[in-house]
């Protein structure tokens, strides 16, 4: 179902370094099948019925690349603004925020780095975020997980059941969102995840299902993943073009 004009944004959040990629430049150029990752994420979002537009959010002196390197070489028409991102991840969603159109309802935070999202993950997430104002995809852990102390001690072994590794997208209402990030910069509060500076409102977010593959591509052997992924999913659009 189409939303009224321009009232789901996309933040794609590209202006991290990528340190632990060992590459000297932002890891979301690192080419995935000769096409640099973030252009992969960009395509699944300029395709998807649900977005209206794209806002780009890059390192300072990567704006102009981006421009012409990414956004007018591929053709990404819902890419409206190309900006620069802060400090910190949140200062650069926060940068994001204060460029959506004005008539803004429901905004998708998502990592460039992060080019396996699908279609019904980005449906079902802005459905949740209408109904409850925060979602965020996830999936439950594989492993068992310990918490330990500072000697490296374990101290508590959660249950599984309850623990979900967090993805993105994250999506919320606009408003809601919004005023999460500006009470953090009053407070000047440090968060890792656009969820959790909601999670300080007090109000509730809901986990939606993510996917295993939809993997951000930090290290070396995540990019080794990664063509892995798109090697299946080009195999499974050859066969349904041959059926």
């Amino acid at each position: 179902m189409r939303r009224d004009d321009k009232n789901v944004s996309a933040i794609i959040v590209a202006a991290g370094k990528g340190k632990r990629m060992g590459e000297g430049f932002n890891k979301q150029y690192i080419p995935l099948k000769e096409k640099p990752i973030v252009a992969h994420t960009l395509q699944i979002f300029e395709n998807s019925q649900y977005i209206d537009e794209i806002i780009l959010v890059v390192g300072k002196e990567e704006v102009s690349f981006a421009k012409t390197e990414i956004i007018e070489k591929y053709k990404f028409t819902k890419v409206v603004k190309v900006i620069e991102g802060g400090k910190e991840r949140q200062d650069s969603v926060y940068n994001g925020l204060l460029e959506v159109n004005k008539r803004c309802q429901i905004v998708l935070i998502h990592d460039g780095a992060r080019p396996f999202v699908k279609e019904k993950i980005i449906k079902n997430s802005i459905d949740m975020a209408e109904k409850i104002g925060a979602a965020v995809a996830a999936m439950p852990v594989k492993d068992t997980i310990k918490m330990v102390g500072d000697e490296l001690e374990v101290v508590n072994t959660p249950e599984r059941k309850y623990l979900w590794a967090v993805q993105t997208p994250q999506t919320f209402q606009y408003k809601l969102l919004k005023t999460a990030y500006e009470k953090l910069r009053t407070e000047k509060v440090i968060v890792t995840d656009d969820a959790m500076a909601v999670e300080r409102l007090g109000h509730t977010v809901k986990i939606i299902e993510g996917s295993y593959e939809n993997i951000k591509i930090t290290t070396p052997e995540d990019l080794i993943i990664a063509k892995a992924i798109l090697a299946k999913e080009e195999g499974n659009n050859a066969d349904r073009i041959r059926v």
